[in-house]
C-alpha cells in the first residue's frame, strides 16, 4: 500500500500544530500558570520548550519520516538499520498504549466542552431573542447557579456519556476519511478558525478586561519562585505534554512528511506556534479573570466554572462565552484526531484492515473504555482502582487513567526515545533526517543525548514520587 503524504509543508505544520494544540493549551496551561506564580512558570516553561521539548519533537518526527510506517514499525525500522534491537520500538508501543488510553478520557473532557457549547449557545439565542446580544452570559442566573452547571453535568451519567459519544463519533468520521481527505482537511479548516477565534477573544479580553494585570502576571517573573522544584517540575511537564511528546503522534505525522521537508524548521515552527497559542490563551483568559476580581489559581475549574461566571459579569459575555467554547472544541478535535490516528495507522498496517473499518472498531473501543472515566463522577465515584499504589490511593477511574498515562507511560516513552536517538540510532541516518548542520546539529545532539534524558527522567521520577518535592 502506498504511503499517504501531506499535500504540502503548510498542511503538515497545521496538522502537527493541531495535534499539539489542544485542551492542554486552553485548560492545562492557564491552570498550571495560575497555580505556579504566573511569570515564574512561563519563564521556565519557555526554556523547557526550547531546550527539551523541541529536541524531542524533532527526534520523533525524524523517526516517522525515516520509517514511513506506523509508529511502532518506524521505530523498529530505524533500530534495525542502526544495527540495534527492534525492541527499541518499545517507546512507540508504550506511546500507542498511552495515547489510546488518553483518548478514552480526553473524549470525556471534550464532551464537557460540547455541553458548555450547548448551554452557552442556548443562552446566546435567549439574548438575541430578548434583543440584548451584548448582555453578559447567563444573565438570568446567579454566579452560584452558573458555577453549579459543571457539578450538575457530572451528576448526570446519561448526559455525560452522550457528550462523550458525540466527540468520539466526530473524531472517527474525520480519521476514517484518510490523511488528505480527513485529517489534513480538518486541520486546514479548524486551525485557521481556531487562531482567528483565539485572537478575537484576546482582543475582547484586552478591551473589556484587566489586560495590564494579566500581562504583569504572565510576564513578570519572580526569579526566586522560578527556581522552586515544584514550579520547574510543572513547567517541564507542561512543555512535554503540550507538544504531544512521548505518545507517538509526531512519529505518526512525520511518517506522512515528504523527503524535501526540512524537519528542523517545521519542528521549530510547530513548537513556536504551540507555545504562542498557550501564551495567547493566557492573555485571553486572565484579563477576564482579573477584571471581575477572581483569583488566577482556581485550578482545573478555571475553564468550566470560573470563566463562565466571569463572562456573566462582562459586556458581550453571551457571545464571547459561546465563541470561547467553540474555540475549545476546535482545539479538542485536532488533538483527538491525532490520538486516534496513531492506533488506526498501526492497526491498518498490522492487520490489513481498511482505514474505515479500523477507525470504527477503535472508536467503539475508545468509547467503551471511556465509560469508566465518564462514570467516575457519579455511578463509579466511590471506586479507587489503584488504591494500593502509592500516589494513586485516592484516584478514581478518570484520575487513575490520567495518572498512569501522564506520569508513567508518556515520560517513559519519551525517555527511551531520547536515549535511542541520542545514543543508539545510527548518527549518519539520524543527522541526515534532521535538516541541521554545523553548530546547530552539535547543539541538538548535546540536548537530545544529555539534557532531554535528564529532563524527562525528572518528569518520570517526580510524577511517580511527588513526595520528593515535599
Amino acid at each position: 500500500m502506498e504511503q499517504a503524504r501531506w499535500s504540502s509543508k503548510a498542511a503538515f505544520v497545521l496538522a502537527a500544530t493541531g495535534s499539539a494544540v489542544g485542551l492542554g493549551n486552553l485548560w492545562r496551561f492557564p491552570t498550571e500558570a495560575g497555580s505556579n506564580g504566573g511569570g515564574a512558570f512561563v519563564l521556565v516553561y519557555v526554556l523547557c520548550v526550547a531546550l527539551i521539548a523541541l529536541p524531542l519533537l524533532l527526534s520523533e518526527t525524524l523517526i516517522g519520516r525515516h520509517g514511513q510506517r506506523s509508529t511502532v514499525a518506524s521505530a523498529a525500522y530505524l533500530a534495525r538499520q542502526s544495527g540495534a534491537s527492534p525492541a527499541w520500538s518499545l517507546m512507540a508501543v508504550l506511546g500507542l498504549i498511552a495515547n489510546t488510553a488518553i483518548l478514552t478520557f480526553y473524549c470525556v473532557v471534550a464532551g464537557w466542552v460540547v455541553y458548555f457549547i450547548g448551554t452557552s449557545g442556548a443562552d446566546l439565542l435567549a439574548a438575541l431573542s430578548a434583543g440584548a446580544p451584548l448582555r453578559g452570559a447567563y444573565a438570568d442566573q446567579s454566579v452560584p447557579q452558573i458555577q453549579q452547571m459543571m457539578p450538575t453535568l457530572f451528576a448526570d451519567p446519561v448526559l455525560l456519556i452522550a457528550m462523550q459519544l458525540s466527540v468520539v463519533v466526530v473524531t472517527v468520521l474525520i480519521v476514517a476519511r484518510g490523511v488528505k481527505g480527513g485529517i489534513e482537511a480538518a486541520a486546514i479548516w479548524l486551525m485557521p478558525a481556531f487562531f482567528i477565534l483565539l485572537v478575537g477573544i484576546t482582543i475582547y479580553a484586552g478591551i473589556t478586561g484587566d489586560f495590564a494585570a494579566a500581562v504583569a502576571f504572565l510576564f513578570t517573573p519572580d526569579f526566586e519562585r522560578a527556581l522552586q522544584p515544584g514550579v520547574i517540575s510543572a513547567a517541564l511537564g507542561q512543555a512535554f505534554f503540550s507538544l504531544s511528546l512521548g505518545g507517538g503522534a509526531m512519529i505518526a505525522y512525520g511518517a506522512y512528511a515528504s523527503r524535501d521537508m526540512n524537519l528542523a524548521r517545521t519542528s521549530g515552527t510547530i513548537a513556536v506556534a504551540d507555545t504562542s497559542v498557550a501564551l495567547i490563551a493566557g492573555l485571553a483568559i486572565f484579563p477576564i479573570v482579573f477584571s471581575v476580581g477572581m483569583t488566577p489559581d482556581a485550578g482545573p475549574t478555571l475553564m468550566f466554572q470560573t470563566l463562565p461566571a466571569a463572562f456573566h459579569a462582562m459586556p458581550g459575555g453571551a457571545i464571547v462565552g459561546f465563541l470561547f467554547f467553540v474555540l475549545a472544541l476546535f482545539a479538542a478535535l485536532t488533538s483527538s484526531v491525532s490520538l486516534l490516528e496513531i492506533s488506526v495507522g498501526w492497526v491498518t498496517e498490522k492487520f490489513g484492515l481498511s482505514r474505515v473499518r479500523a477507525s470504527v472498531i477503535l472508536g467503539v473501543l475508545v468509547f467503551l473504555g471511556g465509560l469508566v472515566s465518564a462514570l467516575s463522577f457519579n455511578l463509579l465515584a466511590d471506586q479507587r482502582p489503584l488504591a494500593g499504589v502509592p500516589g494513586f490511593e485516592d484516584a478514581n477511574w478518570f484520575d487513575a487513567v490520567d495518572g498512569v498515562t501522564g506520569r508513567l507511560l508518556l515520560p517513559l516513552s519519551g525517555l527511551i526515545t531520547a536515549i535511542f536517538i541520542g545514543w543508539v540510532a545510527d548518527r549518519k541516518l539520524v543527522d541526515a533526517e534532521t535538516g541541521l548542520t554545523g553548530a546547530k546539529l552539535a547543539l541538538w545532539r548535546f540536548l537530545v543525548a544529555w539534557l532531554c534524558p535528564l529532563g524527562v527522567a525528572a518528569i518520570l521520577v517526580i510524577g511517580l514520587f511527588p513526595g520528593l518535592l515535599g
